[in-house]
């Protein structure tokens, strides 16, 4: 058989160093034997049973196929020939798992070293294919962490001066600069929300499960700790304490308020706090209290003392009584009406984060697919679920050593995490104390959260419905009805973009929404725009179709047309797209416009046709008009996000201060050092921008008026 897909990964490159790599066996064919003669042959192809035959009992991952080269389902076994042969051995009548089967016409097998390893090419495979069968978590974002930078290094003289100045009462920038010193931002570390790559140098804490839960923890540090949240340009550019410091939510290190020693304790006390050190943290700022009360040091004495107040109501409100669970993960699961709903709790550093709601799809043709062994009892669909979750979600998001779930969990998959995360991974599902607490907590949470989704799921079908009797589709499988809806934005002709969202399965498929860059037409023509958009989206699909009619033959692959073509916009607008879809030879019917109304008020827009038909007013309170307003107003906002992100790129681009008539690197660089990045140089003013060395006061507003 054949080896991965080129464009899958292999699972071991989340820790390379876990396991080696698998090995790859090929499925050759052979005549069948005892016991592979027992194969049914059915409608199957005869190279598909003749490559079951020859499977080896040998532990891996297998992958069946349909006739379009779509993946059906993707699964591991210990021995491949039992599992593998029980599929086309036994009659599986009308069920979930025959209508599989009946749609099988290839196979392709990997051979791994052990289960453990099975499992995570599986997972990997079931994240990487989307196969139609498997249970599917998907989660198209990362996690949010809190991020403290790391501290440069402070020379021992700079130090001296800062601590001399300091109890000299002679503080801010200005006191500083008499010296030659200035304060210089990277010595103070800064606390923020970040998504994105982890860097070794910088300390993260995390994953946190919104960026709600990352907020308030920032926010924490500023109350208790007092720690700089402010980008470095601003840092650097204070002459005076801000708003922050004014109400006791910083500690003003950019002006000079607190030395690089006292802010450094501040930060390596957070970082205890966040690691779950609460109480030795709490401890020893009242010890610190106390020895400057001994001293007669009262002022000091008092900023102690409303740190360990401020500490002492945190650790009050987050009411954790088992301090000793430092990092743990809390699952619940709930199945209902054929949807069902994950509830992910963080603990982290002894701290309840807060929650997120998973909902895996294709649940109910997933359920109970798996052949099961003759020793092995049949999971419930719950269990089902929670493997699946825990599996997939755990292949790029760091495992606690710590699970507390709502059922019991494959005892191979915690081996295999072992394997993958060099840590033993604990579950437990009849938690007690505070872990049963946290559970109860969990399994509320998803029974209201799945409760949302089927009212919502109910609502949009309701919709959905309301706009195919409204406009008369012609589609027999409601489930499948596809719209994408075009919006063209621009400022006054600059950065136009055009957009295009999905509408499908009764939701906005965001993974296929799409962004055009326009070009090449006159700017603020936003019927070209439109023409341009909806070429380059239905031209190549056209001419695929108009082939295939004429071959009577459709390539494999080939996508679908939608089922309503959106535009917003009014005759003009549809007159361009009727051009356009009578060039491509495809139905006119498809376009619709979407008119504003009277004074533009929302609930008085119309439906224009371009195939001829009077145009439509639905309602204000027509649920298809609701619907169509929906699709509308996405389009809307991703267009315009997509503007406003090119504009910006083009207006704060670092290399267009090179492109500026005067400025070569060295001035460049001064300008980038004075006021922290190309954003900061934006937001300078002429006088500002005159002030750094070698910049006149005609080329600060030549450079002024390019960035604006």
């Amino acid at each position: 058989m054949s080896d991965l897909p080129e464009n899958s990964k292999s699972p071991l490159a989340v820790n390379p160093d876990a396991a080696p790599s698998p090995v790859m066996t090929p499925t050759l064919p052979a005549v069948a034997d005892s016991p592979e003669a027992a194969i049914e042959a059915g409608s199957h192809p005869e190279q598909l049973l003749s490559d079951v035959a020859s499977l080896p009992a040998l532990p891996g991952v297998y992958r069946y196929f349909d006739a379009q080269g779509q993946v059906l389902y993707v699964g591991k076994a210990i021995n491949l020939k039992k599992r593998v042969s029980s599929y086309f051995q036994k009659n599986h009548g009308g069920t979930r798992i025959g209508h599989m089967v009946s749609k099988i016409v290839r196979l392709e097998t990997t051979v791994v070293r052990s289960e453990a390893e099975a499992l995570l090419l599986e997972n990997n495979l079931i994240k990487t294919l989307n196969p139609k069968y498997n249970i599917l978590f998907r989660d198209d974002k990362s996690y949010p962490y809190l991020k403290i930078s790391a501290a440069a290094p402070l020379p021992k003289d700079i130090k001296d001066i800062a601590d001399s100045l300091l109890k000299t009462g002679a503080k801010g920038q200005n006191g500083l600069q008499k010296t030659g010193v200035k304060v210089n931002g990277n010595w103070f570390p800064r606390v923020a929300y970040y998504r994105g790559a982890v860097e070794k140098k910088h300390h993260y804490f995390g994953p946190y499960p919104s960026a709600w839960a990352v907020k308030e923890a920032i926010l924490l540090m500023q109350k208790v700790f007092k720690l700089r949240t402010c980008e470095d340009s601003v840092f650097s550019n204070r002459t005076r304490p801000c708003l922050l410091y004014q109400i006791k939510r910083c500690s003003g290190p950019c002006v000079g308020h607190i030395s690089p020693a006292g802010y450094a304790q501040d930060v390596a006390d957070a970082e205890r706090f966040l690691n779950g050190d609460a109480q030795e943290v709490m401890t020893e700022l009242e010890a610190r209290m106390m020895a400057h009360a001994d001293k007669l040091e009262f002022e000091q004495a008092a900023e102690l003392r409303n740190q360990v107040s401020a500490l002492s109501n945190v650790l009050h409100q987050q009411s954790v009584d088992n301090v000793s669970d430092r990092d743990v993960d809390i699952l619940a699961v709930k199945v209902q009406g054929g949807r069902a709903c994950v509830n992910l709790a963080m603990v982290r550093g002894g701290r309840h984060l807060g929650d997120r709601p998973y909902f895996p799809v294709q649940v109910q043709d997933s359920a109970g697919l798996d052949v099961a062994d003759d020793d092995v009892p049949e999971r419930s669909v719950e269990s089902q679920i929670l493997d699946a979750f825990i599996a997939q979600h755990y292949l790029n998001v760091p495992v606690p050593p710590s699970l507390v779930v709502s059922g019991p969990v494959d005892k191979d998959l915690l081996k295999a995490l072992a394997v993958q995360t060099g840590i033993k991974v604990s579950a437990e599902n009849n938690p007690r104390s505070q872990r049963r607490v946290w559970l109860e907590m969990a399994q509320t949470n998803a029974n209201l959260q799945l409760a949302r989704l089927l009212s919502e799921e109910g609502s949009q079908q309701a919709r959905t419905r309301a706009l195919y009797e409204a406009l008369d589709l012609l589609i027999d499988n409601l489930d499948e009805l596809r719209i994408e809806c075009f919006d063209i934005s621009h400022t006054s002709g600059e950065s136009t973009q055009a957009s295009c969202v999905v509408f499908h399965h009764h939701k906005m498929q965001n993974a296929e929404y799409r962004r055009y860059k326009i070009t090449d037409i006159t700017p603020g023509d936003d019927y070209a725009a439109m023409r341009q958009v909806l070429l380059r989206r239905y031209g190549k699909l056209a001419e695929v179709l108009n082939e295939a009619k004429r071959t009577g033959e459709t390539p494999a692959g080939t996508g679908r047309l939608p089922d309503l073509v959106l535009v917003d916009g009014g005759k003009g607008q549809v007159s361009m797209a009727r051009e356009v879809f009578t060039q491509l030879g495809l139905d006119l019917s498809l376009i619709v416009g979407v008119e504003k109304g009277e004074g533009r008020r929302i609930g008085l827009e119309e439906l224009v046709f371009a195939d001829g038909r009077e145009k439509v007013y639905l309602g204000k309170d027509s649920a298809a008009l609701m619907l169509v307003a929906q699709i509308r107003d996405e389009a809307h906002r991703f267009a315009i996000t997509g503007m406003r992100a090119a504009r910006a790129k083009v207006r704060m681009d670092g290399g267009k201060l090179e492109e500026i008539p005067g400025i070569g690197p060295k001035r460049r660089a001064r300008l980038l050092q004075r006021f922290g990045g190309v954003r900061g140089v934006a937001m300078a003013s002429v006088d500002d921008m005159a002030s750094v060395e070698g910049i006149s006061h005609d080329l600060a507003e030549e450079i002024y008026r390019a960035l604006h």
